[in-house]
Order: structure tokens, then sequence, then C-alpha cells
């Protein structure tokens, strides 16, 4: 079917699918009406009820990119059929839910109908030519409009019948939908051309190739204000409105839908403008004008007393109900034109791949219907402002508009080329002479640096390259150790006297995992832009901030809550700096000796989660800086009461973090040569591979980093009695050394077949946690549990060699599959480049575990009142990881398979020769 013969069904599939949409955003939106009946029925407390909304819009969220590959590949029409049936499916079983978990199961299936969104944006834009797309998608996009229809119609029948009949109607006409969709639509062109040619569908792993451009994340960041910021404020405005100005609920709820309503119905004229004007000129006026409406409406009401010559005049400054109505609106109304407009980016850019890049989008965008109500209702913990919301979005739209702008000026700076860039900066500068600009060699860059060249690397290369690691490992260990000084700190703020819950304190001991491995996604790049010099010294001086809050935050209980947050996600600086760290050793050192300097640089680096854990109990016991210290805090225990010098867990590391900057400043170099840019790393992102080494490194070093952190506040927690602080470095000292000590067993046997032990041991170890937790009231108890924590650490440190073992052996063998038309040293060379990117990704990835493995103890605990449910989580995914390792690389057939056997066949020939 040509597009010619495709257009005149286009406006009969844009009918059915915009209607296909709207009930399945009436379905998505499901639970914010018959929740809050559920609520009642279960008792549910406020975290539960947060959970139980909050999961059909998070799964939603992340279904879309797969929906949006699947449509790629096998059509929309195909793909939109089976997503409506799975969500009524799900959303009929719901109305057979009797307990929480069940429920939770069912929000998870109802959440496929919120993945809709991508698989519509793909089809329907297929069936229009360029120049009508923003038209067409935008009026798709009004199905929004279903979760006006579920907010109209759902109260009526779940008075009438109950909430279970409000889930079999919705069920029931979301399948009748799926049928009506099903025969009144045909295959798309693209899909119906590929279908009749015979040419089979791509690789879903292609679908993924446009990922790897920042533009995409860009455009992701846009949809999380236009969209995201639009679903949180639907689910906030009525209790806003009824907190703030004192509304009943009815009226609340009208001027909700007073601005959820037109913020759908409008986002086709938004479509419409895109088309006609541009979609960056409408994303310009929409991030302006949004950005002057939210800053309007995050000024909290205030009272000012001025001070004049003729006396004292004070005033009272707040929004009236009228005049946030309209603001609201006004919002609104530009966040359906941007909505429409983000997403007429998306064919334009990337026709062959609007399925994959639309539903990252969608994607991204619906995380922010789920994460932007928890920030709301954090904030205002936080601050006690209702305005505090808007104070939050301001900052995106502002930083969105800025990161819009900025690339728009870089392309366009890009397209003007040399005559540009003989401009003056200012025009009175037109005519001048330019200026002579002479710069001086620097004896700390490497202009020459030749580590292959056997002659120069005896001569100059080894003692510059060893000069450099032995400064790089103490500002690594003092990175680790920052990094996880919360794990200790947290375990001791009750005794201070802070009453902090012991959710908080979890919190507390987690953020520094979220933040320290977002931040190693950035920081792998950096070492190549500043130079490793400048970025290690940098990098290590930023350790100052959160060591000097730490010892201030922690003198005065009344500290607030917040800065404790602000400082653990500070803390984050030193979780950073292994991405950094590792990349800038890497350049220094040839082939043949970068693993073994990689791994002293990583394994005594680790020692630093042992140096806190051992240090920080001794040195908060003692006035160790006199007066200057600040005095102690008096801590109750079973012994008496005794002082406590709490400011020393962060005090104590100043000095060595100030010497190891000065260090790094004075003693390492830069490389002119070492230079990778982020295209050439990107290919990654197409290798399956990759994201395969991402799950099994997180179950290796993402366990290692939130077993170190999570472990003493659990130990405390669960044995009270005992002073668990005093052992708690010996967990990530067996798992530093055993990472550095067994690496030789990776060589011998194969890493993917030490990876495949390693799981087995994990998993015995989480059994005996899991064991002497149930019986931790039994004498000894607490031995078996320390016992087999140690057991776990053991194995982390083996996996960690085991897993980056692995990665260089997968690439080499990729290549030989991936380039057969090159010769050996191209494959060399690709694959060692690939090799190194995937690992600094994969240690990325894997550091999150520093924030999920102490959250779901936190978690577990606060929900169920054990850590149990977290142990038995732990130990599936560690059998997943087992056998993920089995089946793609050990097995006979896997992909390491022969080359590990043949690899021990040799070693063993060659012990007999010996």
């Amino acid at each position: 079917m040509t597009q010619e013969t495709a257009r005149p069904k286009a406006g009969q599939i844009l009918g059915m699918s915009t209607a296909a949409f709207t009930a399945c955003f009436a379905v998505w939106t499901i639970f914010s009406i018959i929740g809050i009946r559920i609520r009642q029925e279960l008792g549910l407390s406020e975290t539960e009820f947060g959970l139980l909304v909050g999961t059909p819009i998070l799964t939603g969220a992340l279904i879309r990119v797969l929906l949006g590959i699947w449509t790629d590949l096998y059509g929309g029409r195909l793909v939109f059929t089976a997503t409506m049936l799975a969500g009524a499916a799900a959303t009929f079983l719901l109305s057979y839910a009797h307990t929480y978990p069940q429920m939770l199961v069912a929000a998870l299936g109802i959440g496929i109908a919120g993945g809709s969104f991508a698989v519509g944006v793909a089809y329907v834009s297929r069936w229009y030519p360029p120049e009508k797309q923003g038209t067409a998608l935008g009026i798709f996009g009004a199905g929004n409009v279903g979760a006006a229809v579920t907010k109209f119609l759902a109260p009526f029948v779940l008075v009438a019948f109950g909430w279970q009949a409000v889930a079999q109607i919705w069920a029931a006409g979301l399948a009748v939908m799926a049928i009506l969709f099903w025969l009144t639509t045909k295959d798309d062109p693209v899909t119906a051309e590929r279908r009749r040619s015979g040419i089979r569908p791509t690789s879903a792993w292609l679908e993924l190739e446009p990922l790897k451009n920042v533009q995409i994340w860009r455009f992701g960041l846009y949809y999380f204000f236009v969209f995201g910021a639009f679903v949180a404020l639907a689910l906030w405005l009525p209790q806003y409105l009824i907190k703030v100005y004192g509304l009943n609920i009815e009226t609340a709820g009208m001027i909700a839908a007073f601005f959820s309503v037109p913020a759908s119905l409008l986002r086709a004229y938004g479509g419409h403008l895109s088309d006609t004007y541009g979609a960056r000129r409408v994303l310009y006026w929409t991030f302006l004008v949004c950005t002057a409406a939210t800053f309007i409406l995050s000024y909290p009401p205030t009272d000012y007393v001025v001070h004049g010559a003729n006396g004292t005049t004070s005033f009272h400054l707040e929004m009236g109900l009228g005049g946030f109505v309209v603001t609201i609106f006004v919002l609104g109304f530009f966040m359906a034109l941007g909505k429409a407009a983000v997403y007429k980016h998306i064919p334009a850019y990337y026709p062959n791949h609007v399925g994959s890049v639309g539903g990252l989008v969608g994607m991204i965008g619906g995380l922010g219907g789920f994460v932007l109500p928890i920030l709301f209702g954090v904030l205002l913990d936080l601050t006690g402002l209702w305005t505090s919301c808007f104070m939050a979005l301001f900052v995106l739209v502002g930083g969105a508009l800025v990161w819009m702008h900025l690339a728009i000026r870089q392309m366009e700076r890009g397209a003007a080329g040399v005559p540009l860039s003989r401009l003056p900066p200012f025009p009175e500068m037109q005519g001048l002479p330019e200026p002579v600009v002479q710069t001086r060699p620097s004896k700390a860059v490497l202009t020459d640096w030749r580590p292959e060249d056997p002659v120069f690397w005896q001569k100059i290369g080894r003692a510059v390259a060893r000069r450099n690691l032995l400064l790089s490992i103490p500002a690594l260990l003092l990175s680790f150790a920052v990094w996880q000084v919360w794990s200790v700190v947290v375990a001791k703020l009750p005794l201070a006297g802070f009453t902090f819950s012991a959710d908080q304190l979890f919190w507390l001991a987690a953020l520094p995992g979220l933040s320290g491995a977002t931040l190693r996604i950035f920081y792998s790049f950096m070492v190549p832009i500043f130079g490793g010099r400048l970025w290690t010294t940098l990098t290590t001086w930023s350790l100052i901030i959160p060591a000097v809050g730490i010892g201030y935050a922690v003198q005065h209980p009344e500290t607030p809550y917040v800065v404790f947050l602000i400082l653990a996600l500070l803390c984050g600086f030193g979780g950073g700096n292994f991405a950094s760290s590792m990349a800038n050793i890497s350049f220094f050192f040839p082939k043949s000796e970068k693993g073994n300097a990689l791994a002293l640089n990583a394994g005594l680096g680790n020692l630093g989660v042992s140096v806190v854990q051992f240090a920080v109990p001794l040195v908060i016991a003692v006035g160790l800086f006199g007066p200057l210290g600040g005095t102690p805090q008096m801590a109750a225990s079973t012994a008496g009461v005794a002082p406590l010098w709490l400011q020393n867990a962060g005090f104590f590391f100043v000095p060595f973090i100030v010497l190891s900057a000065c260090a790094s400043w004075f003693g390492m170099n830069d490389i002119a040569s070492a230079k990778a840019s982020f295209a050439e790393q990107a290919i990654i992102f197409q290798r399956k591979h990759n994201w395969i080494m991402c799950w099994l490194y997180t179950g290796t070093f993402g366990s290692f980093i939130g077993y170190s952190a999570g472990f003493p506040l659990l130990s405390k927690m669960l044995f009270p009695e005992i002073n668990a602080l005093q052992f708690a470095f010996l967990g990530p000292l067996v798992g530093a050394l055993s990472r550095s000590a067994t690496g030789w067993l990776a060589d011998r046997y194969g890493g993917a077949r030490v990876t495949f032990w390693v799981f087995a041991l994990m998993m015995a170890g989480v059994a005996g946690v899991l064991w002497f937790t149930g019986m931790r009231d039994q004498p000894g108890a607490f031995w078996g549990f320390f016992a087999s924590f140690l057991v776990l650490f053991f194995a982390t440190g083996v996996g960690n060699a085991s897993t980056f073992q692995m990665i260089p052996a997968i690439s080499a063998r990729e290549m030989e599959r991936l380039m057969p038309g090159a010769d050996a040293e191209m494959r060399r060379r690709q694959g060692e480049k690939e090799a190194a990117a995937i690992t600094g990704f994969t240690s990325a990835i894997a550091a999150f575990g520093a924030f999920f493995i102490p959250k779901s103890f936190g978690t577990s605990i606060a929900l169920t009142g054990s850590a149990e449910t977290a142990l038995w989580a732990f130990l599936v995914f560690y059998v997943s990881c087992l056998v993920l390792t089995w089946v793609v690389y050990t097995r006979k057939g896997g992909l390491l398979h022969d080359i590990e056997r043949r690899k021990r066949r040799t070693a063993g020939q060659a012990a007999a020769a010996e």
C-alpha cells in the first residue's frame, strides 16, 4: 500500500486511534477514583495508597519504550490491539483482588494501558505526510481527556454498584474498543509493504540505536515538563485548592477539570500551530510563558514591612483564587501546545524509529507523572509551603528553556561556520587588531606519550604512570570513604538526639548511592574534556563540601532533615569519582599492564569503605580536634551516658582531602592525546551484551556497595544489643581484598564460569542471612548473620573481578561477528574501545545498588516490619543472574564456552609441561 492510497483511510485511522487512546487513558487513571474506596476497605497508609495509585503510572511509563519498538517492528494495529486486551484483562482481574499485594500485581498490568501512547504515535505518524504529522499527533494526544472521563463517570458507578463494578465495566469497554479498533483499522503503509515484500523486521537492538543521541534525552526533559507536570498537577490540584483556598471537594474537582480537560483537548491546536509556524517556535513560547506562570504561582503568601523616612509601611502579597485559576489555565493551555510540539520533532528527526524514540520520550514524560507528585509531597513536608510544587516546576521549565536555547545556538553556530567565528564578541571591537595569544609549555601536560613503545615505557613512561597511579589511589580511597560515611553516621544519629524514623534513616543511607551512581555516568566523559590532573584535583576538593557539612550538621539535633538529605546527596561526589579515576589511569598504562593497574586503583580505592567503617567509630569517641572540633553530644548506651564527637566523622577526613588534592595538582599529569568522543563510545548502546553485563555487574558490585551502605544500619536495627559497627568494616575489607586477590581465577578458568559460581555462592549467602534473621532472638544468631554477610562480601569481590574479565573477552568475540571483513588489528582496536566504554557504563549502572539495597531494606521494614521481603527479592535477582550467565555465556553453545574451555586446556597443558 502506497502513501497515496493510504491517505483516504487516514482520517478513520486517526479517529479510531484517538478513541482507543482515550479508553486506555481512562483505564490507566482508574485508581484516581476507585483507589479512594480501596484505601478505606484495606485501611491503607499514605505510603501504601501512594504506591497503589502510582504503580500503573510508573509501569505505563516504563513499558512505552518496549511497546514503541514492537510497533516499529510488527505494526501499530497488532500491538495497539494486544495492548488494549492486556490492559482489559488486568483491569477485570482487579475486581477479584482482595489483598494489597494482589492489588499491586493488578496495578502492574493496568499500567500496560498507559503504554499505548507510544504505540499510537508510531502508528498514526505513518499515515500522514510530514507537514500534517503535528496536527495528527496533536489530535491523537487529545486522548489524555480519558482521565477526565474517569473522573466524571466513575464516581457515579462507584456509588451505585461499588468499585469492582467500575473495574469490570472499564475492562469491558476497553476490550470492546480493542475489537472495534482491530475491525475498523488497517496495517500502516510501512508494515503492509514490509509484509507484502516479505522483508523481515530489523533487530530490536537496532531500534535502540538512535537513543544514543543526547538530543532525544533533551526531548525527554521537555516532555517530562509538558506532560509529566500536567499529570502531576491534575492529581495535585484538588487537594491544593482545598487546603490553600478552603474550597469543598466538588468545587476543587471542577476547577481541576477546568485545568485538565483543556490541557488535553487543546493539544490538537498545538499540533496545528507546530505544522503552521514550526515546533521550535511553539516550544519557545511554551517554555517562556510557563516560566513566567510558574514563577508567579510559586510566590508564597508574604507580609512585607518597609521602614521609610516617613514611618513604617506594611502590606500583604498573596495570589487570590481568581488569579490562580486564570494563571493555572494559561499554564495548562501552553502545556497542551508544548506536548504537541515535542512530538512534532520526533517523526521529523527520526522517521524510521518513531516507535522507539517516541516510546523513550513518552516514558520519561510518564515518569514525570509518577515522580513529581512524590516530589511535591516531599517539598511540602520539608518547607511547609504549598507553593513549593510550583517552585520545583519553575526550576524544571527554566532548565528546559536554557538547555533548548543553548542547543539551538550551538546548532546555529555550527551552521554559520567560519564567518560567524571571525566576528568579535562585541560590536565595539570591530576593526581592532586581533590579540596575540602565547601559551607557555607545561610540564604537567604530556605531549609525547607512547606507552606501547617498549623503549619509551622503560625509560620514561613507567615511572610517570606509577607516580600518577600512586596519587590516584589515595584520592579514590578518600572518595569511597566520603561516599560511604553515612553508612556509619546514620546509625549513630539517634544516639546524638536526632528523632528520625527508620525509613528516614535508610533514605539517608541510600541517597549517596543514588547521586554517586548518577554522577558516574557524567564523570566517565570528563577526563578527556578537562584532563586527568585538573579533574582529579577538582573532584577531590569537592569532597570537602560534604565532609565539613556533616561536621557542622550533626552537632545540633534541631538541624532540619532536609539539610541531611542535601548532605547525603553531596556525598555522592565521592561515588562519581570512581568512573573518572578509572578512565584517567587507563590512559597511562600499556595494554599488558592496564589490567593490573586498574585492579590496584579499584581494589585499593574500594578499601575506603572499610577505612570509614573502621576509623569513624574510633574517631567519634575522642575529642580529636579539641575546642576547634566543637562540643560533644552526650549519648546514652548500655554502658551509660558517654560523650560522642559525631562531627569527627566529617572533620577527620578534611586534612587528608586537602593533602590529596594538593598532591594531585602538583604531582599528576595530563595526557594531551587522551581524547575519546561520546559518539565513538555510544555504539555500546546497540550491543545487547552491554545491557546483560549491566545486569550481572549490578549483581556483583551493586551488591558490594549496597551491602556496605546498608549492613551497619540493618544490623543495628535487627540486633540492637550488639555493637555491630565495630565489625562492619570487615565486610567491605573482605570484598575489596577478594577482588584484588582472586583475579587469577577468572584468568585461569574463565570469567563467565567464575561468575556463575559466584552467584551460586551469593544465593547461599542470602539464604544464610534469611535463616539467621528469622531466628535473631536465639543466642549466637548475630554471628551466623554476620558470617553469612561475610560470604556475600567475599563473593561480590570475586564477582567484581570476574565480570570485568568477561567484558573484553565478549567484545573480542563479538567483533568477529560484527566486523567479518575487517583485519585482526582493526577488530582488536574496536573491541578494546567498546570494552572500555562498556566497563565504564556498567560501573555507573551497578553503583545504583548503593541506593536500592539500603532503600529496599528500609521499605521492607516500613511495610512489613522485617527485612526478609527485601532479602527474598535479592535472592530472586541472584537466581536470574545465575541463569542469565549460564544461558548466554557458559553453557555449551554459549558465547564464551569454547573460549574458556580452550583457555583451561591450555593452562593445564602448560602446567603439565612444567
